[in-house]
């Protein structure tokens, strides 16, 4: 059979995985925090015809003829770049201008909004191991609210995580980590670019925790699981901040949590959201790519189908 034919196919099935990402691209323009998808392709293995020459004393050289069998998926990309600002005005609704991703978790046991302060864990490397039961996530998307029991929380019910207080006029205590609660008698709260949480109880500023980030020296490796949330790969490089200040990890020690602003890691801007960093006129130029390729691909099916008929025809 020819191997154009072969050839056409691969390209067929190529163009089909880059509609697949366009379209999911576009479906979701206007979806907060989203990171758009990129395709690219390899060209499969070459069979050869000839090899190459080395040059003589009397002749120069050649060099090697192969012919290409089709087209490959090469990756397919999530692309971190920032999102356009919209602005909202609403407190709850918090944008990351700069490098990070806001950080939520499920599965504590025994969350009290009557106790003086949330239950709270180490996030060190060895604290994490040590409460399998609770489970982290990350993204960008901002749009956060409030629960029944004033715990800080986004659009699936997973607490945004957060530095704790020793107590409520304190100091922020940057090993203990849990989800972060306003209590009921608050008149107002506030949050601050580098993620404070402030409220007003009795005509007295409190805090009520510092919102964390987590980084990623390869946010491209993180896995998308869908409700514009993502999680750790083997792959993603996820940087842990030296608590000890000493240029060594240390798992006891070391946390994946920063705190905005410090160590190059984004500012928060309440009132604003992150949006969809998909660019339209981009997508539909690469709609059209694909569709193009695609049709050339079935082309060459017929084209190379009309050769295989001529072939059958010779024995007329």
């Amino acid at each position: 059979m020819l191997r154009s034919m072969y050839a056409g196919i691969s390209g067929m099935k190529g163009f089909q995985t880059k509609l697949d990402v366009v379209g999911n691209n576009i479906a979701n323009v206007n979806t907060v925090g989203f990171k758009k998808g990129r395709t690219t392709f390899q060209d499969m293995m070459s069979q050869p015809v000839t090899g190459a020459s080395a040059p003589t004393n009397i002749r120069g050289g050649i060099n090697p003829k192969q012919v290409g069998t089709g087209v490959q998926l090469g990756t397919i990309d999530n692309v971190h770049t920032q999102g356009n600002r919209q602005t909202t005005e609403r407190p709850l609704d918090l944008q990351l201008e700069g490098d990070g991703m806001f950080v939520f978790g499920t599965g504590f046991d025994a969350v009290d909004a009557s106790a003086a302060a949330p239950t709270v864990t180490t996030f060190t490397t060895a604290g994490i191991q040590q409460n399998e039961g609770i489970s982290l996530a990350y993204s960008r998307a901002g749009n956060m609210y409030l629960d029944d029991e004033g715990f800080i929380v986004n659009a699936n019910g997973q607490y945004l995580m957060g530095f704790q207080p020793t107590s409520a006029n304190d100091g922020i205590n940057n090993v203990n980590s849990g989800p972060i609660n306003i209590p009921a008698g608050a008149e107002s709260f506030s949050i601050q670019g580098d993620g404070v949480v402030n409220y007003i109880e009795g005509g007295e500023t409190k805090i009520a925790g510092q919102i964390v980030l987590s980084k990623f020296s390869n946010p491209g490796g993180l896995q998308k699981t869908g409700a514009n949330m993502f999680q750790t790969s083997t792959n993603d490089g996820q940087i842990y901040s030296d608590l000890n200040n000493n240029n060594q990890y240390d798992p006891a020690a070391d946390t994946i949590f920063f705190t905005p602003e410090s160590a190059g890691t984004a500012s928060i801007v309440a009132g604003a959201l992150e949006m969809s960093n998909v660019d339209l006129s981009e997508e539909f130029t690469e709609m059209i790519t694909a569709q193009r390729g695609f049709q050339a691909n079935t082309r060459i099916i017929t084209t190379s189908d009309e050769i295989l008929q001529e072939l059958v025809n010779l024995k007329r």
